[in-house]
This record gives C-alpha cells, sequence and structure tokens, in this order.
C-alpha cells in the first residue's frame, strides 16, 4: 500500500491508494475503510513472449497476463483468453478464426495484433462482435527492407552456398570459376507490390546499389515516392515479370494473392530470374517454383515466410540456390520492441475512449 500523507492537524493519514493482485484500484483512506475505485486496470491477455521493455510496461500500465512458455496459442486457449480478458495482444501465429470469435462469453474488446500483417484474424467475424482490431505498421519497414537486401545479395552472390561449404571444410581455397554468381550492382529489380517495405527496398536498391527498379500495383496506389526515385511501372504483372533479373514479393496475402505466383507466371521471368518473397508464404505455389529450381528456369531464391509456418516444403532444402530464413523480417531489438510499443499505444488510447491510431477494424 503506498504510503500516506500525513494530516497535521488530525494526525491521520490523508488518502492513499494500491493495486490489487487482481488489478483492482482500491483507495484506502484514513479511517481505514476501503473504497474500490469504479475503473480497474483493463485486463489484458498476452499470447507470446515480447520483449522485456514491452512486457515491463505492459505490466505497469494494465493487469497483463504473459504467460511463461513462448508456444503458439491453440483455439481452445485463445477463446478462453477471450472470455477472460478486456484485451488480446496476439501475434502472426495466432489464427484468430470466426470459431474461435464465437467463444462465450465473450470479454475482449479490442484484438492488438503485434505486427503488420493481419491476414490472421478474420477481421469481419471481429467487427461482427463489435470487436475493434490494431496491427504495428510503420516500425518494422525498414528491418525487412534491409533483410529483403540481403536476400538479393545472398541469392545472386551464392553466400548461402558458399558460407556451408566453408563450415564444412569443403573449400579448396580460391578458383577462377568458383561460385560464380551475378552482379546486383546494375541489375533489375521488379516489385512486386508498392507498400512501405517495397518502396524502403527501391530506395536501398537505387541509391546502394545502382539497380533498375519496376514496379506492379494493379491500385495504381503509393507510386508516388517510386516513380521520384526513377523507377518505372508495368501495367501487367506478366510484363513486370518478364523484364527483370529479381522478383521481390511485396503484397498482402488475401484471396486474389494466393499462388499468385504460380507456374504460368514463373514461365513468364527471365530465365535465370532470381525470385524473393518477405511478403506471405502462401503468395506464391511451392510445387511451381520447385519445379522451376530443379529445371533450372529459376537461377535462385530467397524466402523468410513460408505456408503453414513453420513447416515448409521440403523440397526446398535439396537446393543449394535457395536461400532460406526463419521469418526474420522484423527479428531486431529495435524493430521488435517498437511493434511492442505501437500495441501499448494502442491499447492505451482504446482504453482512454479515443480512436486507436493504427485500427483496421
Amino acid at each position: 500500500m503506498a504510503a500516506a500523507r500525513q494530516d497535521s492537524s488530525s494526525g491521520r493519514g490523508d488518502d492513499a491508494l494500491t493495486v490489487t493482485p487482481d488489478g483492482f484500484v482500491q483507495y484506502y483512506r484514513d479511517d481505514l475503510s476501503i473504497l474500490p475505485s469504479m475503473t480497474p486496470r483493463p485486463r489484458v491477455h498476452v499470447t507470446r513472449r515480447l520483449v522485456p521493455p514491452i512486457e515491463d510496461q505492459l505490466r505497469r500500465q494494465f493487469n497483463a497476463v504473459i504467460p511463461d512458455s513462448d508456444q503458439p496459442s491453440d483455439p481452445l486457449m485463445l477463446q478462453r483468453a477471450l472470455g477472460d480478458a478486456d484485451a488480446l495482444v496476439c501475434t502472426l501465429t495466432d489464427r484468430i478464426t470466426a470459431g474461435v470469435l464465437a467463444a462465450y462469453p465473450l470479454r475482449t474488446r479490442i484484438i492488438a495484433s503485434y505486427g503488420a500483417g493481419t491476414d490472421h484474424i478474420d477481421l469481419d467475424a471481429a467487427r461482427a462482435h463489435g470487436i475493434v482490431v490494431t496491427n504495428t505498421p510503420d516500425v518494422l519497414t525498414d528491418c525487412t527492407a534491409d533483410l529483403t537486401m540481403m536476400l538479393i545479395l545472398m541469392a545472386q552472390r551464392r553466400a548461402g552456398e558458399g558460407e556451408r561449404e566453408l563450415r564444412a571444410g569443403a573449400w579448396g581455397g580460391w578458383h577462377p570459376t568458383h561460385l560464380l554468381g551475378r552482379r546486383v550492382s546494375g541489375s533489375t529489380l521488379g516489385l512486386v507490390g508498392t507498400g512501405r517495405i517495397a518502396r524502403a527496398v527501391a530506395r536501398r536498391a537505387i541509391g546502394g546499389f545502382g539497380m533498375q527498379v519496376r514496379y506492379h500495383n494493379p491500385r495504381h496506389d503509393s507510386v508516388a515516392e517510386l516513380e521520384a526515385l526513377g523507377a518505372t511501372g508495368s501495367a501487367t504483372l506478366d510484363a513486370l515479370l518478364g523484364a527483370v533479373d529479381v522478383v521481390s514479393l511485396h503484397c498482402p496475402s488475401t484471396p486474389a494473392t494466393r499462388n499468385l505466383v504460380d507456374a504460368k507466371r514463373i514461365a513468364s521471368m527471365r530465365r535465370g530470374a532470381v525470385l524473393i518473397n518477405t511478403a506471405r508464404g502462401d503468395v506464391v505455389d511451392d510445387g511451381a517454383v520447385v519445379a522451376a529450381l530443379a529445371s533450372g528456369h529459376l537461377g535462385a531464391a530467397g524466402l523468410d515466410v513460408y505456408r503453414g509456418e513453420p513447416a515448409l516444403d521440403r523440397r526446398y532444402l535439396e537446393f543449394d540456390n535457395v536461400v532460406l530464413l526463419p521469418h526474420l523480417g522484423s527479428a531486431t531489438h529495435e524493430a521488435r520492441e517498437a511493434m511492442g510499443q505501437r500495441v501499448i499505444d494502442n491499447l492505451t488510447a482504446f482504453f482512454a475512449g479515443e480512436e486507436p491510431p493504427d485500427r483496421v477494424a
């Protein structure tokens, strides 16, 4: 209990307050009576472990329930959380389906997703239940763009192959034809999508490596910055794919984009082209990509995302010219802490009766 101030005239303590284990604020008056406040701290259930500074702040501001282990929540666990907490902080590993949202009783009023994507949440079902949904845009843009460039460099210059060869003790020393790759500087990059990450990749590719950049976006929005950089648009996706050395995917997962890169689209790419995916695993047809790698039509691939994560099509493991990363796009201290702060900002605004800054539903 917080120490009470002393009243010099009465010699008794003035009002003080404390927080009970269940998160309710209680006022302790000088007559020792206890008056519960009308507004308890909101109960916030967090599905995964977050970086320590964010967990600490969540505990300070809210009645936060944070798991001891760091495992994805199954549907029953999610339903229990939705019935127990005022807010749910979830991640892309938590599938918030219409069935999950049919939980009864449903106490949760806001779902704050720790990440930019929201394809793991049934937004229509959330709206139907009157639940606000937020995400964390902007703060992971630069880190994901950095990683995209890393995949381009690794795939073009065969860095993954070289690193594995060295670790295996199989390197026999320098020779003129050893692990010859493709020059990145001056090559042509095609961006499928023109969102924040795609534009950040374009800045790096043009300013840092002198790449030529083309883009395709059927909605024709978010292109002013790209055009100012000197990038050029392609009227159709097939036209883009046939005109570039590297294809980098930056589109969301929607019914329209699932299997967007299929056998037909890959066939329209230049022979020897490189495919980079830091968007979502289901925007590519894995079978078509594997077949193109096997035939040599695709020169290489760099993948950070997979259909059905953490599972992946294990046929990718057979190809030395495929760089495989375990979804590291936003995996920096800076990005993960900034993502958590956006979650807290959204929760704080919501429980103050204000519009959350990153509301998506």
